[in-house]
């Protein structure tokens, strides 16, 4: 599956806020020469440019191989996968693993990732299906019209405009946040995947998956200025890249990109 063209979901005003990395310099340094690990904004003054806006609606799944309720919110993705204004995830989460079927995909980090959010959004525990959407709402992630309900009502995001190019990520304009934000590298598959499922709940079927995480990086934070950090090799090929801006301990999304 062809994944759209990035231009595709920027709005004028991004495209606004994207035209101030060519007049910055540190950001050029940062995505071009790329020096070290992060490049900070060096004395350079944050720009005097309202917030940014995106196209993109950050949709993320909590599911599991084992969990007999999920291959629902897991062909809900495969569906909105394939909408250029959404930045779906799939992140295949550890707690079912020992219950008849260990999940290919499941990573102690993306079940951290999900803890994140039971603090952040106040729920009183983990559980499959959880969609979450602009790290701000949660619903049950079988049920496509609730999820599509929190699409609609999208908020304009307060962080940073966010290019991903030449192996290096820039930063610029953007709301200064109350406290650090955590920057984020996500490397997911860009093509739906179909697994076979051999026991537990869900033994003898075949799992659709779509935009499943195999990387989640913290790059660094983002305070308001404008900066840049060197991407890591991925650890396998053909790797999609995404980029979150997201507040600390579950918070809100504040900016999101993807190569």
């Amino acid at each position: 599956m062809a994944r759209p063209a990035r231009t595709a979901v920027l709005n004028p005003d991004v495209r606004r806020r994207l035209a101030l990395f060519a007049s910055l310099g540190v950001v050029a340094a940062a995505l071009l020469a790329g020096r070290g690990t992060a490049r900070p904004a060096d004395a350079a003054p944050m720009p005097s440019a309202p917030p940014a806006a995106s196209g993109l609606t950050v949709v993320e799944l909590f599911t599991s191989q084992g969990c007999n309720s999920c291959p629902p919110a897991n062909a809900n993705l495969v569906t909105l996968s394939t909408r250029p204004d959404i930045l779906a995830l799939s992140w295949n989460v550890t707690y079912w693993d020992g219950l008849g079927w260990k999940d290919t995909f499941a990573q102690d980090a993306f079940t951290r990732r999900q803890r994140d959010y039971q603090r952040g959004l106040g729920t009183d525990n983990v559980w499959t299906p959880q969609v979450v959407v602009d790290g701000r709402d949660h619903v049950v992630g079988q049920r496509m019209a609730q999820i599509q309900g929190l699409i609609d009502r999208h908020r304009r995001f307060s962080g940073p405009a966010v290019e991903v190019r030449d192996g290096a990520v820039g930063f610029a304009g953007g709301a200064a946040p109350s406290a650090p934000a955590d920057v984020w590298l996500v490397r997911y598959e860009p093509r739906p995947i179909d697994v076979p499922v051999e026991r537990g709940e869900n033994g003898g079927r075949t799992l659709p998956h779509a935009a499943v995480v195999r990387e989640l990086v913290r790059l660094g934070d983002w305070r308001g200025r404008t900066v840049g950090y060197r991407l890591p090799a991925a650890t396998r090929p053909g790797l999609a890249t995404a980029v979150l801006v997201q507040a600390p301990d579950g918070g809100p999304i504040l900016s999101a990109a993807r190569a």
